[in-house]
């Protein structure tokens, strides 16, 4: 079944965070649009490359410009199935946006799947919705995580966790997890 799947996504998300999920969620058949406040169809953003290189934490080059597919004037929450927040920095400073948090807050409230990597659980900490929950996010993201009331669940870089219609994890490493937790949660059915 093709699920309609809204990606959120902002200047200096990380770029495999966010080029891997739109493209791998298209080739298995989703409708993936691609938005970012204030910005249309054509339009796009900046992505960062992060890497663990041995520093105390991920180090920053610059990454790709990321073409955006919709209008985010246009976003209807309730016509989505589902929603991807990549990370890096975007959800930093996306979460301050009061339509973004309404809209994340739109997918929580209505169990409909929901897909964080990284940094993303920064905008879902601040829809209120996390309580009680269990969240894989970036390290540093662990104490917001927390104060949302949700369980920060400590696994390897290229680990993902399910709770209910939420797929999270803690970085691009974990692409084939949480890709394949998310596609089950989506019902999604690939035969060869």
């Amino acid at each position: 079944m093709t699920r309609k799947i809204l990606m959120l996504c902002g200047d200096y998300a990380e770029d495999y965070e966010t080029m891997v999920p739109f493209q791998a969620l298209q080739a298995v058949g989703h409708t993936v649009h691609a938005v970012a406040p204030d910005k249309s169809a054509g339009d796009w953003v900046h992505t960062a490359i992060h890497d663990f290189e041995g520093a105390q934490t991920y180090s920053e080059k610059p990454g790709h410009r990321f073409t955006l597919n919709a209008n985010f004037s246009d976003v209807r929450p309730e016509a989505y199935d589902a929603l991807v927040i990549p990370g890096g920095r975007a959800p930093e400073y996306l979460r301050l946006n009061s339509r973004v948090v309404e809209i994340a807050r739109h997918f929580l409230a209505t169990d409909k799947p929901v897909a964080s990597v990284c940094h993303g659980a920064q905008l879902l900490a601040v829809t209120g919705l996390l309580k009680g929950r269990k969240v894989s996010a970036y390290p540093a993201c662990q104490p917001e995580v927390e104060l949302a009331g949700a369980e920060y669940m400590n696994i390897p870089v290229d680990q993902a966790v399910t709770d209910r219609n939420l797929v999270s994890a803690p970085a691009w490493p974990a692409h084939p997890a949480w890709i394949s937790q998310f596609l089950k949660v989506l019902g999604t059915r690939i035969e060869s």
